[in-house]
């Protein structure tokens, strides 16, 4: 009967320590970095075709070589592709608490200023390449 007692006082002692143990940070179920990166990159890639696209046909009436959409599509598939892969594997690798810390806020949203400005940046960068070389 004693060794009831003394599991009891030890049930509850754990119960009580359980109760009053400070809770834990609240996971944000709303926020997934993992996600959010992936549909970031994505879209970047959308929006660096598109543009890759369109300056290029510019540059080209403009009287740039036709060869230029080749260098270009190979300057695609070489720079942009791996840089993007590289964000998302970075954030795709995250355990599942990190995924939805919200303190995270800051790194993520660095990483998507840096994909942002190559996806919008690195066609007119490589489409100035071309011109500045088709001038020399």
């Amino acid at each position: 009967m004693a060794k009831a007692f003394d599991d009891r006082a030890r049930t509850n002692a754990h119960r009580s320590a359980l109760h009053d143990a400070p809770a834990a940070k609240p996971i944000d179920w709303r926020v997934d970095w993992r996600k959010g990166m992936s549909d970031n990159v994505a879209l970047a890639l959308v929006v660096y075709t598109a543009l890759q696209i369109f300056v290029t046909v510019h540059a080209m009436q403009d009287g740039l070589p036709n060869i230029l959409p080749y260098l270009a599509l190979i300057l695609l598939v070489a720079g942009i592709i791996p840089a993007c892969r590289w964000f998302e594997r970075r954030w795709r690798d995250i355990s599942d608490e990190a995924a939805h810390d919200p303190a995270l806020r800051g790194a993520y949203r660095l990483d998507q200023l840096a994909l942002w400005s190559l996806a919008i940046g690195l066609p007119f960068l490589i489409t100035g390449l071309f011109k500045l070389a088709a001038a020399a």
